[in-house]
């Protein structure tokens, strides 16, 4: 396997159902099924989608349901009796999202998540030492926001930078989700639809890297400076490692990264990062 392979593989969860893209979920589930037979399905990773949706998602996809890897989407409320049942039922949920959370709460919903499903605490960038503190003793994860429709839903490179040196010096392991669909920071449309405003949004290999960095001990100002690139030539892809400026990684430590830190991000869109890495001949 190739560095930039171990770095892809099961890297993007689709998200097919949510905004920006927000598709019927035939549609979605349609899609993802023709990503997993696609050139590049090493990189497709679960299919998300909400508790309550359950019954639409199987309804959708029927009996080939049961061969796809999946995230369920739940509030801090849910009845998780409801997630019991469809693993009983031999559903591959591998991973569930908490979003709304309160800090008091995480230790008790942790316990009611059945075994052996990796469990993601969405917490705001501004989050307290206390709730990253409450997720690391759960033995949970943290899900993070990495933009949205709207330009102010993108944190700054010093926040995100921040946010990322605390999830490191707690050996959280992350998720991000939104705004992420390109492999580069840049100015890109906000949505699809004609006329859409423009945001300078965050690359997932500008984060990949970050977490790269500082997985390997590497310091703030680096971090900051490698979410602030936009361009292409600051990175090396070759068959033995992944560079960029001083710092080089190999497939093992790529692996070793995306084990034990990133996890991995949630897109509206597979296709669209796929070919934007095609077209910088990073495939």
């Amino acid at each position: 396997m190739t560095p930039i392979e171990a770095l892809l593989t099961g890297l993007i969860d689709y998200a097919g159902l949510y905004p920006p893209a927000s598709l019927d979920m035939h549609t979605a589930v349609r899609n993802y099924f023709e990503y997993s037979h696609s050139a590049y399905a090493l990189a497709l990773g679960r299919f998300v989608v909400g508790l309550d949706s359950f019954p639409f998602l199987l309804d959708a996809a029927g009996e080939k349901l049961r061969g796809a890897k999946l995230t369920v989407i739940a509030g801090r409320r849910a009845d998780w009796e409801d997630l019991h049942r469809l693993v009983a039922q031999g559903f591959a949920i591998e991973a569930v999202e908490i979003k709304d959370t309160l800090t008091a709460e995480i230790g008790r919903i942790a316990m009611r998540i059945p075994p052996g499903i990796a469990i993601y605490f969405e917490v705001p960038m501004d989050s307290s030492h206390a709730m990253l503190d409450a997720v690391a003793t759960a033995g949970a994860r943290v899900k993070i926001r990495t933009g949205g429709t709207a330009a102010e839903s993108f944190p700054s490179t010093q926040r995100l930078a921040q946010m990322l040196a605390e999830l490191a010096s707690r050996h959280l392991i992350f998720k991000a989700t939104a705004g992420l669909h390109h492999p580069l920071r840049g100015r890109f449309a906000l949505t699809n639809a004609d006329g859409s405003p423009t945001a300078v949004m965050h690359g997932f290999m500008n984060l990949a890297t970050a977490a790269a960095l500082l997985h390997f001990g590497g310091d703030a100002r680096e971090v900051q400076l490698v979410l602030e690139e936009e361009w292409s030539g600051a990175w090396q892809i070759t068959d033995e490692a992944i560079i960029w400026e001083e710092n080089s990684w190999n497939a093992e430590e790529l692996r070793e990264v995306r084990q034990q830190f990133f996890a991995g991000f949630g897109s509206c869109s597979f296709a669209e990062p796929v070919r934007e890495l095609e077209a910088l001949r990073w495939l």
